[in-house]
């Protein structure tokens, strides 16, 4: 089994959310990506961030955690998402942000195309609709009980 521990951010222009995507994928998720060991979460996001998109980002409020798991070529895969707002001033919702990285792309949705832009995990939706009406410590999971 792998096991993955991640930071994702929660990154807004306007009414808009930023959401990333394998240039060769069907599916986006939030920015951010793995915690190494010994890392802080908020740094993690920060250096992860400036990374992808060669910004700085400041990190704000936890929102929650939204745990996954998948089979991927009989592989079981385990992850726990820690989730927080992020801001990148100067960021313009009208256009997506270059991206530093080749094999990543960005784009800006709105929360009522979350299902058809594929976002994933798909508890990562109800969090992001959660979080914009004001609710914290949103907790989600993909996880069968039975497994």
């Amino acid at each position: 089994m792998q096991f993955d521990y991640l930071v994702r951010g929660i990154i807004y222009a306007g009414d808009r959310v930023l959401l990333t995507r394998q240039k060769d994928g069907n599916h986006t998720f939030l920015p951010g990506g793995h915690i190494e060991q010994g890392e802080r979460a908020e740094a993690a996001l920060v250096r992860e961030i400036a990374e992808e998109l060669g910004e700085a980002a400041a990190v704000k409020n936890f929102v929650g955690a939204v745990e996954n798991a998948w089979v991927d070529d009989g592989t079981p895969i385990h992850e726990i998402n820690l989730v927080f707002e992020a801001e990148i001033p100067g960021l313009d919702s009208s256009k997506p942000p270059e991206s530093e990285e080749a094999h990543l792309e960005f784009l800006w949705a709105d929360l009522s195309n979350l299902e058809e832009l594929n976002l994933q995990p798909v508890p990562m939706r109800q969090c992001l609709r959660s979080m914009k009406q004001g609710y914290k410590g949103f907790w989600g999971t993909s996880v069968d009980e039975t497994a």
